[in-house]
């Protein structure tokens, strides 16, 4: 599921209304700077500025981000009027007016991810975390995690199956196979050293479920 992060004092559905029925991830943060650095670890697809609500504030936001050399594709949502006062190429990978249909904005959208080279179903994300299952690097925010094979493979299929239980045993079977022979504590153990990796900020990404077994969440 793709991750769209807007930037706006307003909810994704008043910016954009076509958004909420495109099956994608929405998050919203205030249009400032100190939204900007938090942006590693929301983990975003694509953003999105409100440059509707405040067209000057969104156009600086965005040259920060363009100055930076941001890697996140970068959508502005523009008033008609205000096409023409700023520099909106200089700063957005692409525009749409607040009443683009659904259609024509899930074609800018993939047209704007495949332009930017991004994973798109590559990836998995939860919460902050980024797993590329074509590259096999797990990041947590701006953070590149040092996984073994199993402690990856542990990890993608938790974050396949996010919210759901998996006890011990299910586990073996599913990652490790149904020709290995060691016990469920190998599950404890792999656990608790992804934990350790993830640290303390993102340890509850992986969940016990106590007397059932483990399963990946976002919920803090």
């Amino acid at each position: 599921m793709r991750r769209i992060v807007f930037l706006t004092g307003r909810s994704p559905d008043q910016v954009l209304p076509a958004a909420s029925v495109i099956g994608a991830d929405l998050k919203t943060e205030p249009p400032s700077p100190q939204s900007l650095a938090r942006l590693p670890d929301l983990g975003p697809d694509l953003l999105v500025a409100d440059a509707v609500e405040d067209p000057a504030r969104a156009h600086e936001l965005l040259g920060v981000l363009a100055s930076a050399g941001s890697a996140v594709p970068a959508l502005a949502v523009l008033s008609r009027e205000d096409l023409g006062r700023f520099d909106w190429a200089a700063v957005a990978d692409e525009f749409v007016f607040p009443e683009v249909s659904e259609a024509e904005l899930r074609l800018r959208l993939d047209l704007l991810v495949a332009r930017r080279g991004a994973a798109g179903d590559a990836v998995i994300r939860l919460g902050p975390v980024a797993i590329n299952v074509e590259t096999y690097q797990v990041t947590a925010g701006a953070r590149v995690l040092d996984l073994t094979f199993k402690e990856f493979e542990l990890l993608r299929f938790l974050a396949r199956h996010r919210g759901r239980v998996f006890s011990r045993a299910k586990l073996l079977r599913e990652v490790w196979g149904y020709d290995f022979y060691g016990g469920t504590r190998t599950v404890d153990v792999h656990v608790r050293r992804l934990r350790a990796k993830l640290g303390p900020e993102h340890e509850h990404l992986v969940e016990t479920v106590r007397g059932v077994g483990y399963r990946a969440t976002e919920s803090a």
